[in-house]
């Protein structure tokens, strides 16, 4: 049984920064390229970023690039997501997703395993 587990969320300023965690069980780590997610009240849920199964490869949202990070951490079956100078509009629901075959996509549908998700609200 696949899991995928959100942790490191909760409330921050504008400005600031914030780390979320997603530990991988149940499946091979190691060879799946991962992806965060994010969804808004009464919006569609988006890309944020995403990391190759070996960690040289990642993408970003425009939204966020120069600011959110994504890393990896093969030993601990972890994926990672460095969120810096924090702006309202990033607050959503954080999803970390696994898609064990093939590269780095930006679509929903490309991801086969999702966690719960973790809820990250930035106040102005």
């Amino acid at each position: 049984q696949v899991q995928l587990v959100e942790s490191g969320g909760g409330l921050v300023q504008a400005g600031d920064s914030m780390s979320v965690s997603c530990a991988a069980s149940g499946l091979t780590f190691n060879t799946s390229a991962m992806g965060w997610f994010r969804q808004a009240p009464g919006k569609e849920r988006e890309f944020v970023a995403g990391i190759s199964w070996s960690g040289g490869t990642s993408a970003n949202v425009n939204s966020v690039k120069g600011r959110f990070t994504i890393s990896r951490d093969n030993a601990k079956n972890t994926v990672y997501l460095q969120m810096n100078s924090l702006k309202p509009e990033d607050t959503a629901v954080y999803y970390c997703a696994a898609r064990p075959i093939g590269n780095i996509v930006t679509y929903l549908a490309g991801y086969r395993y999702w966690g719960q998700g973790t809820q990250v609200t930035v106040s102005s």
